[in-house]
């Protein structure tokens, strides 16, 4: 057995190697976004908020799957450190829309390198046609098992 090569060929199927994979990119983005002083659940609020700014607190709960009573200190968090403010909602007084602040649109630049910086090094032994390819084959498992998209399913659980 001393003289045998290990194998380079991967073990498990792929829901094993889907696995493996996912938790090793999360503990390194999990670090990246620890560099920023957020975690990855922070970052993940942090970038539904730019793509859409004013949404209430209720629909971002039911998005992430979150209760609301989990939410609210969970954003508190955010407010407490001025990355994101809560504006009355002006169709309905009843409601807090939610928005980045100043410091918050900043942070999130520099959450965008590293996040490509990220999606660089986890796809860097695929070429660009290839990297496409497992998007879109990941992209239509993730439909078939109902997930959302965008939606990191550990916001269920998620404690504020």
């Amino acid at each position: 057995m001393s003289g045998e090569r290990e194998s380079t060929e991967p073990r498990g199927g792929v829901a094993f190697l889907l696995a493996q994979l996912g938790a090793h990119g999360a503990q390194l983005f999990a670090g990246r976004t620890a560099e920023l002083d957020l975690t990855p659940a922070q970052a993940g609020l942090l970038r539904l908020l730019a793509s859409s700014p004013g949404r209430s607190q209720r629909e971002l709960a039911d998005e992430l799957g979150m209760p609301p009573s989990r939410f609210v200190p969970f954003a508190d968090k955010l407010e407490e450190r001025g990355l994101i403010e809560r504006r009355r909602n002006a169709s309905d007084r009843r409601l807090y829309a939610l928005h980045l602040t100043d410091k918050g649109q900043d942070l999130f630049a520099e959450l965008r390198e590293a996040g490509a910086a990220h999606e660089r090094e986890m796809c860097q032994g695929l070429t660009p046609q290839e990297r496409g390819l497992l998007v879109e084959l990941l992209g239509r498992v993730a439909r078939q098992q109902r997930l959302a998209p965008g939606v990191h399913p550990g916001y269920r659980s998620l404690r504020g």
